[in-house]
This record gives C-alpha cells, structure tokens and sequence, in this order.
C-alpha cells in the first residue's frame, strides 16, 4: 500500500512537517535540505529534488509559442529552470536558464548583475519561433537562502512584460535617421579616433594586450580579437551597435558598465574556441545622443585590461 503511494515535493513537506522534521524525504530516499525548501517559497516556485540538486522550474507556461508555424508545447524548450548543489565551505552553486522575450532580457539581466548573480550567456535556441525567445544562462555561488534572495527580483519580472512586448529600446521608440555627427567629440570621449563609412562612425579598439595566438598565428584586431562601437544618426538622436571582447573576468563588469549606461545587451558568446586564454565576445545596442551612448562604450573599454594591470602589480609585488 505504502510503496504504491506517490507524494509530490510540496506533500512529503506536509508529511514531514506533520512529524516535526527538519528536511524533506524524495521519491528516491534523498534528503533534501530544509533550506532549499525555503529557497522555493521565497522564489514562489515548484521544485524537485534529485542527485542532490534541487532543480526550481520557471516554466513560461504563459507563452503561446510557434516554431515555424508550429504551435509547440512548454516542455520542448521553454521551461526555464534554476539550480542549486552543496559546493565547498557549505557554499551552494547555482546556475540556471531563464526563457525570455525580447523586452524581458535587459530588465531581468540588470536585476540579476544588481543583486550580485553573474549572467554567462545569451542566446537562442530557434529560428522562425514567435514570439521571439532568448535564454539567459545565470551563475552564482553562496548560500542557498542569498541565493533565492539574489534571484528573486529577476525571477518576478518574468512574465511581466507589457501585452505587446515591445522592444527595450534605449530612450524609447526614437526614428533615427542620419544627421549631423560630430566624430570628434566621439573620439575624445572613447579616447580612439574611427573611421567614416558612408552615415556610420565606427571605432575599432584592438586587444593587442592580450598576445593570443592560434596554431603559431597571432590573432589581431583584423582577425577579430577587437572590441568596436559604430555610431548612427544625429548628434541628438543616434543608434550604436558594437562588439566587446573579454577575458572570463571582465565579462561580468563589461555587463554591468553597459547596464548601467543603459546600453541593451543583445548576446554573449564566443567566436573562437582553441585559444587560450577563452575570449568571449558580447553584442549591445542602443539609441539616444552620441555623448550618451559614446561614454556607455567608454565605460565598457574601461573594464577591459584591469586584471592584467593587476596581475603585472602582483608579480612586481613579489
């Protein structure tokens, strides 16, 4: 009778409740630790938990979603998730994948790099889909109750998006069209002077500092180991689009640098493979004057460098 009895996470908490335990019983006889019980109820999500990781779903259950035309269930691909396994020092390790729309990528990566979680990747997983879906990978380490906590703000804008989903466009719906640009002032503020092609100002800013190499080849800013912003429009009302290139610890100030700028970013991922050190590469956009969006790109450029300042700082140290 007993063995053909089947209890969900949220019953054996009643059950064990009901005995006065501390933790909670699986299907399987794991223990899970009352504390990732609580991380559910402070994110208000369902869980399991298994091979001693507590799995949360973020299922975008609230999506009506085609694939080329194709209506396609939640379960084939957009049942975001987080989770959580014991690490060292009592530490958990959270990583995770949140399904997003266009206008929720921005908003949710910001409230995630504000409350000290890192985001290691966006991209998507289709072509033709509608409406359009990105994935955010997301990574942090501590306990399981600041984790919750950390994720939560970011958890609750999903879903929350405006009816028509509109796009997160910086300074809202502006027509850009091309105008007057003063590329000079540009030059001062980035501290790099560009190149004119046609309506677009574009800086190119190589990472020379890095000395990467590939089978004997060194890999320059013409190979593509560049960091780039190209200007459009009008001195009041112009568009940017660029590429950063980062070292693994960058990437987190880069994101934060351009957040913060209000600059929109768009992907984070990789153009090379066999290279060491691992450079990874972020896509942003964004409108609004050229002073605005030139001292975002600035800000960016000054992420860029720092650890090997500091490493040289170490060695002289010693």
């Amino acid at each position: 009778m007993i063995q053909r009895m089947k209890l969900t996470v949220g019953q054996l908490g009643a059950v064990a409740l009901a005995f006065g335990s501390i933790s909670l019983f699986t299907l399987d006889g794991q223990q899970m630790p009352a504390e990732y019980d609580q991380a559910m109820k402070t994110l208000g999500k369902q869980g399991d938990f298994k091979d001693s990781v507590l799995k949360i779903n973020i299922p975008r259950n609230d999506l009506k979603v085609t694939i080329d035309g194709i209506a396609t269930p939640t379960p084939f691909g957009f049942g975001g998730w987080l989770a959580m396994t014991k690490g060292d020092g009592g530490m958990d390790v959270m990583m995770g994948d949140l399904v997003l729309l266009e206008d929720e990528v921005n908003p949710v990566m910001s409230a995630l790099l504000d409350n000290g979680l890192e985001v290691t990747a966006v991209h998507n997983h289709f072509f033709f889909e509608s409406p359009r879906i990105f994935y955010m990978h997301v990574h942090g380490h501590g306990k399981a109750a600041d984790l919750a906590r950390m994720a939560k703000p970011a958890v609750d804008l999903i879903g929350k998006g405006s009816p028509q989903h509109q796009s997160s466009v910086t300074g809202g719906h502006s027509n850009v069209s091309a105008g007057q640009i003063d590329t000079a002032k540009i030059a001062r503020i980035v501290g790099h002077e560009g190149e004119q092609n046609g309506a677009v100002y574009k800086i190119t800013v190589g990472r020379d500092d890095l000395k990467l190499k590939e089978m004997g080849a060194p890999i320059n800013s013409r190979m593509g180991l560049n960091t780039w912003a190209a200007f459009y429009g009008s001195d009041a009302n112009a568009e940017v689009a660029g590429d950063v290139a980062m070292l693994a610890q960058e990437v987190t100030p880069v994101l934060r640098a351009l957040r913060a700028n209000g600059l929109n970013v768009v992907a984070i991922h990789q153009h090379m493979t066999s290279t060491q050190p691992t450079i990874y590469f972020l896509h942003y956009w964004g409108t609004g004057p050229t002073e605005k969006l030139a001292t975002g790109f600035k800000a960016a450029l000054n992420e860029l460098g720092k650890a090997k300042a500091t490493n040289a700082k170490a060695v002289d140290h010693h």
